[in-house]
Formats: structure tokens, C-alpha cells, sequence
């Protein structure tokens, strides 16, 4: 069987806010560049003819642009205007896919730079076999469940919980079906959307695959950039 046409979505709609600084937080440097680009660098790496698809704000796509060139940034992609929540966001980008064939689509946040090439690999490798596919990690702390309308927690058994990442992968027809359904605030990501539809597949993710969105993500994703040089 030919493995299907590869697309990643990659939604960089951040504004800095939880960061204390008024530069988008993907534009933030990393290891000496924009942090969005080390993330696309990464799928451009694992496959150079994926397509790639940038979800960003209007008002923020001219910068965008200024930023590739200053950097000299040359891999091709397409870029689309977010939406009013995620959820909007990745439909804008979902119009960009081929209507008359089924490929495997990724969607990943454009702060998550360190993903590896692996898990990549195994996300999409995975796709051509199970509708929805999405990385997770174990927990390792110790968790409570808290009653909201008492105060009152209880603890529960963390090898039953996991930690969902990025990139979450599915086969096409399955994920234009279910962003054809209305938006609900339950939809926090894309396998919330897909699993209304379909059962969702885990898979291993890589831990150093963080979500940066404060301080100190950057500090531990600086950190980590370098130890693996």
C-alpha cells in the first residue's frame, strides 16, 4: 500500500501574555531564532515534502514574514489567518487540504519545538493504520482529583492518566468530518474534536517535547537545545 500525501498544521495563534512580554511567544529567539522556526524546521527535517501549514493572526503575519527574511528562512509553507478559538483556527487550515483524496494530516502547537523525529515518525507511520493517532507521556508526580463544589480532592492512580502532546495525527476524511460539527468549549484539542467521532490511538511521546509558554519553559527549552548539540 503507498503511504498517503503528508500535511502538518502547525498553530502558532500566541501572544505572549503568560510570558509578561509583548512579543508573540513563537517569535520569542530560541538558540538564536524565532522559536516557530525551529519547529517547522523539525517536520521539514522528518520529511522535506510535507506540506506545511502556518496558522497565524492576521496582524501578526506581515512580522512573520519580516522575520523570514531576516533570518533567511527559505522552507516552503503556506500560511492561513487563526481563528477565534483553536478550534476556528484549525478549520481556517483545514480548507488548504485536498477535497478528492484522503492524506494524513498532522496538527502540533508551533511552541513545541523539541518534538523528535521519532515520534514524529511514529505519529504519522501510525496514521496509515488508525483514524486518529496522538503522542502521550506518563505521569510522574503523584495527582488529585478535586471535587469543585466542595473543595475536597482525593487522590487517583496516575498509571491510568497520561499526558497528551503534539503532533496529533489523523487520516483526513475522518478530521474534515469532525470539524464539520459545531464548536463546543469541551473541544480542548484536535483528538477532543476527533474522538466524537472515532477512538483515538496513543502512542509514545518524547518528554522534552514542552509547550513553551512561560519564562521558564524557555529557560529548560534553551537548556535542552544545547544539551543536545
Amino acid at each position: 500500500m503507498n503511504a498517503k500525501e503528508k500535511y502538518i498544521i502547525i498553530v502558532a495563534g500566541g501572544k505572549g501574555e503568560r510570558m509578561g512580554v509583548s512579543i508573540p511567544k513563537q517569535f520569542l529567539l530560541l538558540h538564536n531564532k524565532p522559536i516557530l522556526m525551529h519547529t517547522i524546521e523539525a517536520f521539514h527535517s522528518y520529511d522535506p515534502e510535507i506540506k506545511i501549514i502556518i496558522v497565524l493572526p492576521e496582524n501578526q503575519q506581515e512580522r512573520w514574514n519580516e522575520l523570514c527574511s531576516e533570518y533567511g528562512f527559505t522552507i516552503t509553507h503556506s500560511i492561513v489567518s487563526g481563528g477565534e478559538t483553536r478550534f476556528h483556527s484549525v478549520k481556517n487550515a483545514l480548507s488548504l487540504l485536498p477535497a478528492d483524496k484522503d492524506v494524513l494530516v498532522g496538527i502540533h502547537d508551533g511552541v513545541r519545538p523539541l518534538i523528535s523525529l521519532p515520534v514524529i515518525k511514529k505519529c504519522f507511520d501510525t496514521a496509515e493504520e488508525y483514524p486518529a493517532v496522538i503522542p502521550v507521556i506518563p505521569v510522574s508526580d503523584s495527582i488529585r482529583e478535586l471535587n469543585p463544589s466542595s473543595g475536597e480532592s482525593k487522590p487517583v492512580d496516575r498509571q491510568y492518566y497520561r499526558l497528551v502532546q503534539t503532533p496529533q495525527v489523523f487520516q483526513s476524511k475522518i478530521l474534515l468530518k469532525a470539524y464539520s460539527e459545531p464548536y463546543t468549549p469541551e473541544f480542548t484539542d484536535d483528538a477532543s474534536v476527533a474522538g466524537k467521532i472515532c477512538s483515538i490511538h496513543l502512542t509514545d511521546g518524547n518528554k522534552e517535547n514542552i509547550k513553551i509558554t512561560t519564562r521558564e519553559d524557555l529557560v529548560i527549552a534553551e537548556a535542552l537545545f544545547s544539551f543536545n548539540e
